[in-house]
């Protein structure tokens, strides 16, 4: 089991001679921190939009779930018998918990962002709506509507099942986006710290040839470019990672509005998974690099 963990243990462990072969400061230096400091800040918005994605997706579906409205189109003057023969319909019809007709304030405000706030019920052949809760087993609706149509023709019965459907589908796919943004980052972070180890390695060419000639072995070389840049990896990816949390949390507020975008953010122990950002990118370029150095080496033989 040690061999296996033999190249971590040596990158925790370091060794200043072996550091000296690569130059702590430069272009490859400074790409290696940016890239993976601006990686780490798109990370925690992708993982942001998933986890908000996944938040809406759970509030629609409990929303609406159990959930059913009847709406009822008739003449001024038959509107209320209707209304009592429905409720009377509901209260007989198994899976029902409760039902109840929604008062004329309560449907102005449904109707306020469409029409304000002034709208004249009394004025408008508006239906009369009738909120419908099911109990846990729920009812069955081709029966209700069956019903409904025979008894009261004016009622027509919405169980919600076209609105929760593909409104839970957009989330789960913007989730499913927000996970695939974090794959492709991943790999594109990959890429730039493998073309950075490149250049380092490149660019000292004929020191690793001296180090070969006074017999120093491969791996001893790769160790020093895959800890220098695992560390500047890993420090850049933190830095990162606290600049887009700290954007997240200048977000506004869940309570303080209801559109999705207000909801844009990590509440409770999410606030926990930003902070595997930087040792993720610490793994990836870890990987990278050792991947980089060990092909280079080989065609520098």
């Amino acid at each position: 089991m040690t061999r296996p963990l033999r190249p971590l243990i040596d990158l925790l462990a370091g060794d200043r001679t072996a550091d000296r072969i690569v130059p702590p400061s430069g272009f490859t230096a400074r790409l290696t921190s940016f890239t993976a400091g601006a990686m780490a800040f798109l990370v925690v918005f992708a993982l942001a939009l998933s986890v908000a994605a996944g938040r809406m997706a759970e509030r629609w579906s409990d929303a609406l779930a159990q959930t059913a409205t009847i709406r009822i189109s008739a003449p001024a003057a038959q509107m209320q018998a209707q209304t009592d023969k429905v409720l009377a319909i509901l209260k007989e019809t198994p899976g029902v918990a409760a039902a109840r007709a929604l008062s004329d304030d309560e449907q102005k405000k449904l109707l306020e962002p469409w029409f304000g706030p002034d709208l004249p019920l009394d004025a408008l052949p508006v239906p009369r709506l009738i909120d419908v809760r099911e109990t846990a087993t729920g009812f069955d609706a081709d029966g209700l509507k069956n019903r409904l149509a025979a008894e009261v023709p004016g009622a027509v019965l919405d169980d919600h099942t076209r609105w929760r459907r593909p409104l839970v589908a957009a989330a789960d796919r913007l989730r499913l986006l927000g996970l695939m943004s974090i794959l492709l980052i991943g790999g594109a972070t990959a890429a730039m710290i493998t073309l950075a180890a490149n250049a380092a390695l490149a660019a000292n060419a004929q020191v690793i040839r001296v180090l070969r000639l006074i017999g120093s072995r491969d791996s001893y070389i790769a160790r020093a470019f895959v800890r220098r840049f695992t560390l500047r990896a890993l420090s850049g990816a933190a830095a990162g990672t606290l600049a887009g949390m700290g954007a997240i949390a200048l977000m506004p507020a869940t309570d303080q509005a209801g559109s999705f975008l207000t909801g844009l953010g990590f509440q409770g122990l999410g606030w926990l998974l930003p902070l595997l950002v930087p040792p993720a990118a610490a793994l990836v370029s870890f990987a990278a690099t050792r991947g980089a150095a060990l092909a280079t080496l080989r065609r520098l033989t």
